[in-house]
């Protein structure tokens, strides 16, 4: 690791903070509930105030927000909700909700705050692969002007928890990989050059797979999007144990390593996450009145089902009615002005829009015109355009600098990218949306540094002078940086409610899709 540790937290610690700085300034604008928040920060509410989720008023249209923006609280039926995503994200909004009420910024200070903590993680988390505090500096600092990111962090959803859990969890592995390499060099240095290595170091109990667990299991609590991420990770750190043994000279590494590291991981990383996850239903098991908790009291076991308790018996129906849901004819029927078919999110072929306010007259506060036009101001979930059009070129140098050059460090933004993207394709035939891919930018962006690294090249030559290719590379690596930036700060109106003409919002939608 390089040997700034303070220089390396100073630059994280900055980034951290300009990240926070743009996600929390005028949280609380607009005054309203943006799109889902309308269903998510309620649903946090009433997990706050009864333990479950209950129903909440619906007559006239929108009563309930209307009531609540009031300052009146009492909108909740007596009657359980079905709600169709695990509990974990809408404890979490809850939390804010707790510290600073039920009012707009409670409910988005949450995913404010975890938005910002995932630029935190990428900025270690790079630093780490690359052992450079430059290029780690660099993936936070992108990820913080991505304006998909931003608007997630900004608002009550739950994919930007999703991404938090991700990185956190792929984090933990990383310094996994880190830990465990360590302890088998450290092995070796003490064994005989000629010693047989039966196995190499035993390491049973690894303490950051088990966290890299928690942090699965949490992230399945808030989505069940995240098992396919937990799946493809947990074959990747078999093959970096693999690796490793081969190269300490075991033999019959492939048995060994099945045995020594490929089970204890199984149970560090997916048993635990399988624990925590149902650790995360607790709510749901302690309160009686909760939705289908009854199913089981109507429903007498049979066959195997009788060796399963109650409450679980409940809690798997439960599961399925959701499951059901999210995959049933009737939504496979329904459409959406904004449905998005995710090969095209990788371009940014059809973002989202979370709020509109059209024709703002001139002469309203913040409106003024060119002659015969009016204002307008929307909150656009788009990703800062060069930034996601470089990032899908780095991904594609990615997978060759993986494969080609065996660079493990490739592989981790390879397989996050793929696993949060490609099996939305086996649900394209119903309404998603891009804000999805949310849990895909941390990914690019790691990918966009590795890349811009290689691009930079080494600090020193062989014979201990800057070479010249590095100024060349750090003048590209810093127009980059510059423009994207640059970027993000011309489409922040189109992210942030701001009142704008027509023509100049008209400016910021670079293609009719995105309109």
């Amino acid at each position: 690791m390089p040997r700034d540790f303070e220089g390396g937290w100073i630059a994280t610690l900055v980034i951290t903070a300009l990240a926070g700085f743009l996600r929390f300034w005028n949280l609380s604008n607009p005054v309203k509930f943006v799109f889902d928040e309308t269903y998510y920060a309620k649903d946090a509410y009433s997990l706050l105030k009864f333990g479950y989720a209950r129903q909440f008023i619906d007559q006239p249209e929108g009563a309930a927000d209307k009531a609540i923006l009031a300052g009146n609280l009492d909108v909740f039926k007596g009657t359980p909700s079905l709600t169709v995503h695990p509990e974990v994200g809408k404890w979490m909004i809850a939390a804010g909700e707790q510290l600073f009420g039920m009012t707009p910024f409670g409910w988005r200070f949450m995913p404010a705050l975890f938005g910002t903590l995932t630029v935190l993680l990428v900025v270690r988390t790079v630093r780490r692969m690359t052992r450079s505090t430059l290029i780690g500096a660099v993936a936070g600092l992108l990820l913080a002007v991505d304006g998909l990111h931003f608007v997630m962090s900004r608002v009550a959803l739950l994919d930007v928890f999703l991404a938090y859990w991700l990185v956190a969890a792929v984090s933990c592995l990383v310094c996994d990989r880190d830990w465990t390499r360590r302890r088998h060099a450290d092995s070796l240095a003490k064994q005989d050059d000629f010693a047989p290595r039966k196995f190499g170091r035993w390491l049973l109990i690894r303490p950051w797979r088990i966290l890299a667990g928690v942090c699965f299991g949490l992230a399945l609590g808030t989505k069940w999007s995240a098992v396919w991420v937990l799946a493809a990770f947990g074959i990747l750190v078999f093959a970096w144990d693999f690796g490793a043994r081969r190269a300490l000279g075991s033999r019959f590494t492939f048995v060994k390593s099945v045995l020594v590291d490929g089970i204890p991981a199984f149970v560090s990383i997916v048993l635990v996450a399988g624990i925590t996850y149902t650790a995360t239903w607790t709510g749901w098991l302690l309160h009686d009145n909760a939705y289908d908790h009854d199913y089981a009291s109507k429903n007498p076991a049979t066959g195997i089902m009788k060796v399963v308790p109650d409450d679980f018996r409940s809690l798997i129906h439960y599961h399925q009615e959701v499951y059901d849901f999210h995959t049933g004819d009737y939504i496979k029927k329904a459409t959406h002005p904004y449905a998005s078919n995710p090969a095209g999110w990788p371009i940014i072929a059809r973002p989202i829009g979370f709020d509109a306010v059209n024709d703002i007259k001139p002469g309203s506060p913040g409106c003024n015109p060119p002659a015969g036009s009016n204002c307008l101001s929307v909150i656009s979930a788009v990703g800062t355009p060069i930034l996601w059009w470089a990032g899908a070129l780095a991904l594609l140098a990615s997978v060759v600098l993986w494969i080609g050059q065996r660079d493990w460090r490739f592989g981790i933004p390879v397989i996050g990218f793929v696993t949060c993207w490609v099996p939305w394709f086996a649900y394209d035939d119903r309404p998603i949306f891009f804000f999805y891919a949310v849990t895909m930018i941390p990914f690019t962006v790691m990918a966009v540094a590795l890349v811009l690294g290689k691009i930079l090249g080494p600090a020193k030559t062989l014979e201990g002078t800057a070479a010249p290719r590095r100024l060349i590379g750090s003048a590209i690596v810093g127009a980059f940086v510059v423009l994207v930036v640059l970027n993000f700060a011309y489409i922040w109106p189109i992210l942030t409610d701001k009142v704008l003409p027509h023509p100049d919002w008209l400016s910021r939608m670079w293609f009719k899709t995105w309109i």
